[in-house]
């Protein structure tokens, strides 16, 4: 499928850039790392994992989608064989996984198995996506394969089962739950990885950001716009107050994906980056160096997109802290002032502007807008 000379693949109509030797490193978001860091240190997580590593069903697992779905192969949906194949290739992973397709009116995709990867779409998702915007949730998958995703993802849906068994006994599942509260954190970072993934394999940004859309209003194309969409994903974020900031938290803890418009905003506003260009350009980490990569480093990166975005985040909540963190000194002295009705000028002898805030108002005043807006 190559030409064995400049690294692109020839597919019909175009052709698609190759990636040999990619680590997962090259497209992982921050917040990916940094989750699975923070999941890892989590007391008894170590000990849980161990004991599901070695108890949980695989071969069974297999079996009941042997069994009870489509295996994707040049006999049954070839064109999604073909995709697969092309994933693989793009992002050099060596051996292709199975792939099953699955009875169910819900459109959805995963990744899951201990030893091997084994990649499960549903009928849903096929019917819903044409051919380019469901190669890039094709390339999604190969990502979080690449990425060794599979494993968490798999203990993620046998400790909810679980939690759901035990639930009716006094203090059952606390600790299972706060794992499974760990695990989906760590899990909705990863799929912004895996997103990513998806646009180096499908390299069609509009046909990620349809794709997405699809998933938030169905197959109804023609009543929406990309930039609409993603203007829904500023104003969430800038909108309400510091209720509407505790909300947001409160919505998104249940849930193993991030909310669609946010991973719009997040991939789009990655394709524009220099890390983009430089991967399509050549430039990116190796499988051949990962054991050479350095922890800190990734600590580091890590640190800064979480300083990144709480500077320019317009949510209240992050306002709030930029606020209390740039001028904690001077914190009492803004509340008196705001209290007192002086205002404007602060006493810090700088304006009282804070870090980030728009004026010398107090800390409570922060649903502003303080930043520049982190969705385009």
């Amino acid at each position: 499928m190559t030409n064995g000379t400049d690294n692109t693949e020839q597919l019909p109509g175009r052709d698609r850039r190759r990636f040999p030797g990619i680590s997962s490193r090259a497209y992982e978001h921050p917040a990916d790392r940094s989750a699975l860091v923070a999941l890892r240190k989590l007391t008894g997580f170590d000990t849980v994992f161990k004991a599901l590593s070695a108890m949980l069903p695989e071969r069974s697992l297999r079996l009941l989608f042997l069994s009870d779905s489509v295996r994707v192969g040049e006999e049954q949906f070839a064109h999604l064989h073909e995709m697969l194949r092309d994933a693989c290739e793009i992002l050099d992973v060596e051996k292709v996984p199975p792939m099953y397709v699955n009875q169910d009116p819900y459109p959805n995709a995963m990744c899951i198995g201990l030893d091997e990867p084994i990649i499960v779409v549903t009928t849903g998702l096929v019917e819903l996506l044409d051919e380019e915007e469901m190669r890039a949730v094709v390339g999604h998958e190969v990502g979080h394969a690449l990425s060794g995703h599979a494993v968490y993802r798999t203990i993620l849906l046998f400790l909810t089962n679980l939690a759901l068994k035990v639930a009716w006994i006094p203090l059952g599942n606390v600790a299972i739950m706060a794992i499974v509260t760990a695990l989906r954190e760590w899990f909705r970072k990863s799929e912004l990885s895996a997103d990513r993934a998806g646009l180096l394999v499908g390299q069609d940004l509009q046909a990620s950001m349809r794709g997405l859309m699809k998933l938030a209003g169905g197959n109804h194309l023609h009543e929406m716009n990309v930039e609409a969409f993603l203007k829904q994903a500023e104003e969430y974020e800038a909108g309400g107050d510091l209720r509407d900031s505790v909300l947001k938290i409160m919505n998104v803890l249940p849930r193993s994906h991030p909310f669609t418009t946010i991973r719009a905003a997040e991939l789009r506003k990655w394709a524009a980056s220099r890390d983009y260009q430089r991967i399509m350009d050549g430039h990116y980490d190796r499988r051949s160096d990962d054991k050479e990569s350095s922890v800190a480093d990734s600590f580091k990166q890590s640190a800064n997109h979480y300083a990144d975005s709480v500077k320019s985040s317009k949510d209240p909540l992050a306002s709030l802290v930029r606020d209390i963190a740039g001028g904690a000194g001077d914190l009492g002295g803004k509340l008196r002032d705001t209290f007192t009705g002086r205002g404007g000028g602060g006493s810090n002898g700088n304006g009282g502007s804070g870090s980030g805030g728009k004026d010398g108002g107090a800390a409570g005043d922060a649903g502003g807008e303080n930043g520049p807006d982190t969705s385009r």
